[in-house]
């Protein structure tokens, strides 16, 4: 994958919560804030892929959403090439949404049941380009379909009519059709078998290749996001703990949370999976409505004392490509 110095986007201190109320709350009684993302920072630059990954509940999908202000922001900022998302108004945005796209993770729910394939792909081209003749319009549809790999005869069928994976390509075309900069895959291959994930992850590295696409990949499987990503971001409990590039990430990982999902992953020589130690954490994830004082982490990390509830870490530089989220890094490396 090609990459540059170019900076699309940059995310500073962004924070998303949401007021939960139980029940039989009254009406007039406060909620509590449940801290979905808390106060990440990163940059996506042009022409790399970016992953995002680590357990369910640890604010991914928010995080994702959040980029393409498709949830309320609390706090923080998303600068897109020079400009705050949070300072446009609703007809502002509508437009940057050419240049912002989104894969969503199931890819038949995704999909509006009532639409053909084709009117489900032209879509955007209707409300973008309404200037475009009827005929355009469906040479544009025909050209990406034949790229994702969905034949012209169908182009009439329904959604219900196709696989999971063919859904998927489906999804890319739509979302790739209007050649936007930047694209968001919230676990796009998670609902597939192994053998099309496969197909659709080598498909999005070669439409990044020839449209110089910015990916946002977000996976839990670690295997899959090394495949396709430049650098990598883990999160825990709304909180970026690493981000370093995919080699020195995989290579060299420096927080204990990273070290113990990499231990996880399945190693294809079976001597050498069998005399693999995994690092099992302690206890479950913790509550984002009432997340552990300083470092979310403290309580399953194995490393952790008194004065890790003291103060929450922020990343540090430990090289020009890695960074780590954890005051101790020094006495546990």
């Amino acid at each position: 994958m090609n990459t540059s110095n170019n900076v699309l986007m940059e995310v500073n201190n962004l924070k998303v919560h949401f007021n939960i109320k139980s029940d039989n709350a009254w009406p007039w009684e406060k909620g509590h804030a449940l801290k979905a993302v808390d106060g990440v920072d990163l940059t996506i630059y042009e022409g790399e892929t970016l992953g995002v990954v680590g357990e369910s509940g640890c604010g991914k999908s928010t995080l994702a959403r959040a980029l393409l202000r498709l949830v309320p922001i609390t706090d923080g900022s998303v600068v897109w090439l020079g400009q705050d998302l949070r300072d446009l108004d609703k007809k502002q945005m509508r437009s940057k949404r050419q240049e912002l796209q989104m894969i969503f993770q199931d890819p038949l729910a995704s999909l509006d049941p009532r639409m053909t394939v084709g009117d489900i792909i032209a879509e955007p081209l209707k409300t973008f380009r309404p200037e475009l003749l009827k005929e355009d319009v469906k040479a544009e549809v025909r050209s990406i379909m034949d790229r994702v790999g969905l034949l012209p005869n169908v182009i009439n069928r329904y959604p219900h009519e196709f696989s999971g994976g063919q859904c998927q390509r489906i999804g890319i075309a739509r979302a790739l059709i209007l050649k936007p900069k930047l694209v968001v895959c919230d676990e796009p291959v998670s609902a597939l078998d192994v053998s099309i994930q496969a197909q659709v992850v080598n498909l999005l590295k070669e439409l990044q290749a020839e449209m110089g696409l910015s990916l946002v990949f977000i996976a839990h499987d670690l295997s899959v996001v090394k495949h396709i990503s430049d650098r990598v971001l883990v999160m825990y409990l709304g909180n970026a703990v690493e981000l370093a590039s995919k080699k020195s990430l995989y290579d060299n990982p420096q927080h204990p949370y990273t070290k113990a999902l990499l231990s996880a992953v399945p190693v294809p020589d079976p001597r050498v999976e069998r005399g693999k130690k995994i690092q099992l954490l302690l206890g479950d994830l913790p509550s984002p409505i009432n997340p552990p004082s300083g470092c979310v982490f403290r309580t399953r990390c194995p490393h952790a004392n008194e004065s890790c509830a003291q103060k929450k870490p922020a990343l540090q530089a430990l090289s020009n490509e890695h960074q780590a989220a954890c005051s101790r890094l020094a006495e546990i490396a």
